[in-house]
């Protein structure tokens, strides 16, 4: 799984860095590190993160997985993670 995320986009909101922080983290207020070459075994987590982003920084290659079709329990994250969005944005 391949992470970028457009730090000219980033806020520094860090939802990220909550939701996985063991590929998202952040120094400081502003800066955020981040892995990107994330493990697998930190997909949810990902995706997770890359749905709760509110500028939509976060962009992965790879997340659903290598048959090409999201797990399952990927999918359920992301149904859960999007109405999450869209309540954190008044939707």
């Amino acid at each position: 799984m391949r992470v970028v995320v457009d730090l000219n986009r980033c806020q520094g909101y860090a939802q990220c860095a909550f939701l996985a922080p063991d590929v998202f983290t952040m120094h400081g207020d502003e800066a955020l590190v981040y892995n990107p070459r994330a493990a697998d075994e930190h997909r949810e987590a990902v995706a997770r993160a890359v749905a709760a982003c509110p500028v939509q920084a976060i962009t992965v290659e790879g997340l659903d997985g290598p048959g090409g079709s999201p797990p399952e329990s990927s999918a359920r994250a992301r149904e859960g993670l999007r109405r999450a969005q869209e309540s954190f944005h008044g939707h």
